[in-house]
């Protein structure tokens, strides 16, 4: 993005032109840029490692009949981020597309979605509405930011107090920035999940209150 900044005590036509930010340049990386060796605190899922921090538990919810797991969630005391990485052409473009999904999906289940320019460029702000536990009507907020990589896009959905009142800051931030993706070199189709594994040591979560 081409951003135009008029500096005070010049002249209205004169105008600076800022390059446009590098919004990798600190993290989530390729695994062509960092490596986790020798950082006991990464948890391996495959084509997504996971720096793990006390301030939040690491979840790895299945989803469909063949109980696949497409998404990590890391979940703190008030808020969670949970995060999915898809297969991406080269040429790049695919966070605007799914963008625009995501902002006619939010229409029709008849929530609200704001675009603003945030630290990895454009991402959506999104109310849904939901039924809440006690049959009341209420809300979801979210906060979802879009990286690309090199054949990569990697999307991040802050829920909870990280979606009511986003920050750049904060462990769940730090998390996102700390993902490195695993990619391979195998063909895919733009848009495909890519798919993640347990780790050796992954404990099932207990259902009892």
């Amino acid at each position: 993005m081409v951003r135009r900044r008029k500096k005070d005590q010049v002249d209205e036509d004169v105008v600076e032109v800022e390059n446009p930010p590098d919004v990798r340049a600190n993290g989530p990386w390729d695994a062509s840029e960092k490596s986790p060796e020798g950082d006991p605190s990464y948890v391996d899922l495959g084509p997504l490692l996971v720096r793990g921090q006390e301030a939040f538990s690491i979840q790895l919810p299945a989803e469909g009949e063949e109980g696949q797991i497409a998404s990590v969630v890391m979940v703190a005391e008030d808020a969670a981020l949970e995060v999915r990485a898809f297969a991406a052409t080269r040429s790049g473009g695919l966070w605007d597309e799914v963008r625009d999904d995501l902002i006619l999906e939010v229409t029709r289940l008849g929530g609200t979605s704001e675009q603003i320019d945030g630290p990895f460029g454009p991402e959506l702000h999104v109310s849904v509405p939901v039924e809440l536990p006690d049959g009341e009507e209420g809300f979801q907020p979210s906060r979802i930011v879009g990286v690309e990589g090199p054949r990569w896009l990697l999307r991040g959905t802050f829920l909870g107090e990280a979606g009511l009142n986003p920050s750049d800051e904060g462990p769940l931030m730090q998390a996102f920035r700390d993902v490195i993706v695993v990619r391979g070199n195998e063909a895919r189709i733009p848009r495909e999940a890519l798919l993640l594994t347990l780790p050796e040591n992954a404990v099932a979560a207990s259902t009892e209150e």
